[in-house]
């Protein structure tokens, strides 16, 4: 899904932001997608990009990979960028600085593809959706004591988000034609734009 609404708007020679690279699966994917994008990931763990670079094998030669956070990114400006599986560890102070790092990157028109849990933080709707959250794990196979574990985890160590903090927050940033492209119980993936 955010390969093709990358492909919307970049271009063939394009080049893309990828923030939270992790083991570069999603690099991989899209320079598979893509066989003329380049790509700068950016991800804090030096043992992930080492992961990156072995998961890329020929690939690794479109992306350069830098250790550090939306701060340690080249400044472009990309044609395009991602932040999936992310923005949930970082509080809403964070999350403001890295969108508004991330629009000064991007070409005006250039889209941004996010991806992370948020749902309503209210206390009864969030133990409601971690519930489903739980439930759909243990029809998936998961031990109902690690989805039970998993849920505590994500209630007490993630800074979570309501989707409406959220899209206050890209608003507030300069993005603009916000839209909800995925919605899964607990995740939500958005794609937004930087007016051009």
């Amino acid at each position: 899904m955010t390969a093709l609404l990358l492909a919307e708007r970049v271009p063939s020679d394009g080049h893309v932001l990828v923030l939270g690279a992790g083991g570069g699966l999603e690099l991989k994917v899209f320079a598979e997608a893509q066989a003329g994008w380049q790509f700068a990931g950016v991800d804090p763990s030096a043992e992930m990009l080492k992961l990156a670079e072995a998961t890329l094998g020929p690939l690794a030669s479109r992306v350069a990979l830098h250790e550090g956070y939306i701060d340690t990114a080249p400044m472009g400006p990309f044609d395009g960028a991602t932040c999936l599986l992310t923005m949930h560890f970082l509080t809403a102070e964070e999350r403001a600085h890295t969108l508004a790092q991330l629009w000064r990157r991007l070409k005006p028109g250039a889209p941004l593809v996010l991806a992370h849990h948020s749902f309503p933080q209210s206390a009864d709707e969030k133990l409601h959706w971690l519930r489903r959250y739980a439930a759909f794990a243990v029809a998936s196979g998961i031990s109902a004591s690690n989805a039970e574990n998993a849920i505590a985890a994500i209630s007490s160590k993630l800074p979570l988000l309501g989707p409406e903090q959220e899209l206050a927050l890209m608003q507030a940033a300069g993005f603009e034609s916000i839209e909800l492209f995925y919605a899964a119980f607990t995740f939500k993936g958005w794609v937004a734009y930087k007016p051009g």
